[in-house]
């Protein structure tokens, strides 16, 4: 936009704020909400006056930014719930994400610390998802040293992260299921 049609457009906007107060005010109701919606739909205008198509009425054009705003604003604001006590907020309860982040983080860094054959074995198995069948083929071994390593790793792990069981690493809420250990093999 020129610095011509700049200035054009900003004498257009001043000549209309009357009007845009007025209308403001009807479907607001109140001052410093009509206010609101003035400076809100100026700031639409502006921000969309290449859409704006010459010739066509500004003032129509203006009312009609103005008279969506409000609308999506009421129903916005129907969805919302007044919680000026906080008691609403109160109840909601949600267990801060940081936590899962770090257990993740450090399930990742001793899954590093394995030797490679096991870290192969439990990753083929336990996030995977492949048999301890397609595993040994895979790894170009038998059966039960694809058992053995798997088996070897979870104990591992599970000293490493101070787990007494794999019902406890299984429970822990702050993992991802692909995390999961395989099931012991028998």
């Amino acid at each position: 936009m020129s610095e011509k049609a700049r200035l054009s457009l900003k004498a257009i906007l001043l000549a209309e704020l009357p009007a845009l107060r007025a209308f403001a005010l009807s479907l607001a109701g109140a001052d410093d909400r009509a206010d609101d919606l003035v400076q809100d739909t100026l700031v639409k205008a502006w921000a969309n006056a290449a859409s704006f198509e010459e010739g066509t009425n500004m003032r129509a054009w203006l009312f009609t930014i103005m008279r969506n705003t409000f609308f999506s604003q009421y129903r916005k604001a129907r969805r919302e719930v007044q919680d000026v006590d906080g008691e609403a907020a109160a109840r909601l309860v949600a267990m801060p994400d940081q936590l899962a982040h770090l257990d993740l983080a450090d399930f990742r860094a001793r899954l590093e610390r394995l030797p490679a054959d096991q870290r192969e074995a439990l990753v083929l198995i336990g996030a995977s998802g492949f048999s301890y069948e397609e595993a040994a083929e895979i790894c170009g071994c038998a059966v039960g040293t694809i058992k053995s390593r798997v088996n070897r790793a979870r104990r591992r792990l599970m000293e490493q992260l101070a787990l007494s069981s794999v019902e406890d690493f299984a429970a822990d809420p702050g993992l991802p299921e692909s995390a999961a250990l395989p099931p012991v093999a028998e």
